[in-house]
């Protein structure tokens, strides 16, 4: 009787839970799968909330974490992390997270988004049946992606954005028929569009921004439902695509688009409110209407050379919000509609034209003229050419037998004079074999941005500079600007009118040395920008009087304030050496730069011949790499920052595993940085690298008594052990046991994530290797250091096979 009554409350709550009426069950075996994600993930801070008593299903859901059930099953699930810019741990399986997911057999929507996901997008996805949305942004996902996705045949949205997904848009994502949102933003994917692309009838956002997509785009204009095209900072063109009539966004800007913009072209895009065609070289006459369209509120058309000339009776849609018409070469005056004074609320940009107005900077009238002309001059010669060779072709069928046994002469003279000036002009032939890249190849480099806006540099855009701007920026070239001078020019710093600091390199030109070359190799140095390497902000041509010729060039580069790496580590003063985790951070920035280099123009720059005096410190102490290999002529250019190359030209098959040896070069410097002394000799390197295998080995104490005496205590021991790692493998004798540069990354960046998380648990004790509080704020050294511009190798350890 008590046991029957002891049982009866609880009987009763049974009940009356069982008469609860909404609240959905889920199944058990579905809350294991959501238990066993929270374990693969590393029990993230937005998880924390998950155990074994949880209701999934009926769950408050917030911005950050959702679950959605139908019936007893999981339809959607929506975790977004906290750890951008942090992978999760080695041990992470994104094979394991897979397979779990396809446990959830009815999921409809996934949302995966900054929880430090990494490896390749596996083939298994294809188990994933019932997938709608998936969105696993802003990870560190990596290789191609599996052509085993065009099976999700009800897939609608796939949004991949800042990941490191590299290769081709798979052919098969024509064969997602219901896909409406294709959103790959921020990644490495290249080559160009596969043409099934104009099969997704249903597509309503492509966006593609920011990777190293290139070609001429397919036709787009059977996508009739499209409002969305962001195809900013890749390299497509030349020619603009058919688009359909529907766009509401259209952005092309940081291209390679060489076209004219035909008023037919965008006319009919009666929805269009956004629209941006920057930083390309569209030429020919500027489509006024474009200012007018019905919906527009946003235009920028800058850094083009649209021509053409604007009246001051032109319409304007009231609703624009920004117009951007700088840096082209426009005349006339400007809109009223676009002016202050009409009471308009729109931002107007309009400087860089050679318009009639006096508060904003316009050229010369002239100007716009004449390089309009330039523009438009080839296809004026192709055309007379063409008419030009017809009528030779009719002449010459007349007279075809008659001058037959002169034209036979003609070849032969002109044999025989090629002959003798092969041996007349040997100096010009050696100089085409030295440039080593041919035309063609250096005019098709191109840029590849990544996440490398000119914005996120920090840069202001490559340009020409007068020869004025630079006489005021060193008082004439005065001995006070005077930094040093060495095999390839003088070196001065300056101060422009804006006051900023730039170093101003002079070189003087041979006669010799064609404009033609100088502009292809110009081409290729503006567009080597990046964060961690110090940058060329622009040059200058100082010319003969006599031919025009150039008699001097100047380049320009950005001033790097903090001076070597070296001075900062071994050679550096008590207060203002740098800490472990600044090394790991210096370390990251100057492998992405390398990086850079190896992937970020083609053809890529390697064979580099890095040392740690050629690393620098901006303000932020961040690192920039100040020298740099570049395929530039050997008589009259020289080495411009980067060095000419000891091996043969880069980017061509006989140059075997090139990117491993500046591999080497950075483990050099990885050792330096972890040792904190100087290292001068092969000898030091071998020696210092056979102690730190022996130790990776050994224990914690072992370990720490190969490290930086001012640092040894403030770091953490899986830090320095997977830091050791990595320079062991970098420092490999044989190249092809050396790690990929992206395997490098991956390590420094775990350590670095390692020691974030060391120092957020023990508090360690500041010591006297620390930089005080004021370092960052260091007085500038008296002086630039040359390296930037001229790279001298004693300071280094010695040459030696690498």
């Amino acid at each position: 009787m008590e046991k029957l009554f002891c049982g009866f409350p609880f009987l009763l709550l049974v009940l009356l839970l069982a008469s609860i009426d909404g609240s959905t069950q889920l199944q058990s075996s579905q809350s294991q799968t959501l238990l066993r994600l929270q374990q693969l993930l590393y029990y993230p801070k937005v998880l924390s909330s998950w155990n074994n008593f949880t209701d999934f299903c009926n769950s408050e859901p917030n911005s950050s974490l959702t679950v959605v059930c139908y019936e007893d099953s999981v339809t959607q699930l929506h975790i977004i992390g906290d750890r951008r810019g942090h992978m999760l741990p080695k041990s992470f399986s994104i094979d394991s997270f897979v397979t779990t997911l396809a446990k959830l057999p009815d999921v409809k929507v996934l949302t995966f988004v900054s929880l430090g996901l990494w490896g390749r997008l596996p083939e298994k996805i294809n188990r994933l049946s019932s997938l709608e949305i998936l969105n696993v942004s802003s990870n560190f996902l990596f290789g191609h992606i599996p052509h085993e996705l065009s099976s999700l045949a009800s897939l609608q949205t796939l949004i991949l954005d800042e990941n490191m997904l590299s290769g081709q848009l798979p052919d098969s994502i024509g064969s997602l028929p219901g896909l409406a949102v294709l959103s790959l933003r921020k990644n490495v994917l290249n080559g160009s569009l596969p043409s099934s692309l104009s099969s997704l009838s249903g597509l309503r956002v492509l966006a593609l921004a920011n990777n190293r997509f290139n070609g001429v785009l397919p036709d787009l204009s059977r996508l009739t439902n499209l409002q969305v095209l962001d195809l900013e900072g890749n390299s497509f063109g030349p020619m603009l695509p058919r688009l359909g009539h529907k766009l509401v966004t259209l952005i092309l800007s940081k291209n390679r688009f060489r076209c004219a913009v035909s008023a037919g072209d965008v006319s009919s895009l009666y929805q269009l409110q956004h629209l941006d065609l920057s930083f390309n070289t569209f030429v020919g006459p500027f489509p006024t209407s474009l200012i007018s369209l019905p919906a527009i509120t946003y235009l920028n058309i800058s850094h083009n050379k649209l021509t053409g000339r604007l009246s001051a009776n032109l319409s304007c849609n009231s609703q624009l919000i920004l117009v951007d018409l700088s840096s082209n070469l426009l005349t006339g005056s400007l809109p009223t509609c676009l002016k202050p004074s009409s009471g308009t609320s729109t931002a107007v940009v309009y400087a860089g034209n050679c318009l009639a107005a006096t508060n904003e900077d316009q050229r010369p009238v002239s100007f716009c003229s004449n390089e309009a002309l330039a523009v438009g001059i080839l296809p004026q010669r192709r055309n007379r050419a063409t008419r030009l060779g017809v009528a030779l072709g009719v002449t010459a069928g007349i007279l075809g037998v008659t001058l037959l046994a002169g034209a036979i002469f003609v070849v032969l003279r002109r044999i025989n004079a090629k002959r003798a000036a092969t041996k007349a002009s040997p100096r010009l032939i050696k100089e085409n074999a030295s440039m080593g890249y041919t035309s063609k190849l250096l005019s098709d480099a191109r840029y590849i941005s990544q996440t490398m806006k000119l914005g996120a540099l920090g840069l202001p855009a490559y340009r020409t500079f007068s020869l004025e701007e630079l006489e005021y920026a060193t008082n004439n070239f005065e001995s006070s600007a005077f930094m040093g001078e060495g095999s390839q020019g003088q070196i001065y710093k300056g101060r422009l009118k804006d006051g900023s600091f730039v170093a101003i390199r002079c070189l003087k030109m041979k006669k010799s040395c064609s404009t033609q070359n100088l502009m292809h190799h110009i081409e290729l140095i503006a567009k080597l920008r990046h964060r961690h390497l110090v940058s060329v902000l622009g040059h200058c041509f100082e010319c003969y009087l006599d031919d025009s010729t150039v008699s001097r060039m100047f380049f320009v580069f950005e001033y790097v304030p903090n001076g070597e790496l070296r001075s900062w580590i071994s050679d550096g003063h008590m207060g203002r050496l740098l800490t472990w985790e600044q090394r790991i951070s210096v370390a990251i920035g100057v492998a992405k730069g390398i990086q850079f280099l190896h992937t970020g123009i083609v053809p890529g720059v390697y064979d580099n011949n890095l040392k740690i005096t050629d690393i620098l410190l901006d303000n932020n102490l961040a690192a920039k790499i100040s020298s740099y290999n570049l395929p530039l002529l050997v008589e009259g250019l020289g080495k411009v920052g980067p060095v000419v190359s000891r091996t043969g030209p880069k980017g061509t098959p006989s140059i075997k595993n090139e990117d491993k040896i500046d591999i080497y070069d950075f483990g050099v410097i990885l050792l330096e940085l972890i040792v904190g002394r100087p290292l001068r000799a092969k000898v030091q390197v071998d020696v210092l690298k056979e102690q730190l295998q022996a130790s990776i080995s050994a224990d914690d104490g072992a370990r720490r008594s190969m490290v930086d005496p001012t640092v040894h205590r403030t770091c953490s021991d899986q830090s320095l052990k997977t830091m050791m790692e990595i320079c062991v493998r970098c420092l490999l004798k044989d190249p092809l046991e050396r790690p990929s540069i992206e395997d490098v990354l991956w390590n420094l960046q775990f350590a670095s994530q390692v020691q974030e998380g060391w120092l957020q648990n023990s508090n360690p004790p500041s010591i006297r290797g620390s930089p005080s509080p004021a370092a960052s704020s260091l007085p500038p050294p008296s002086r630039l250091h040359i390296t930037t511009l001229e790279s001298p190798r004693d300071s280094g350890y010695e040459e030696h096979e690498r």
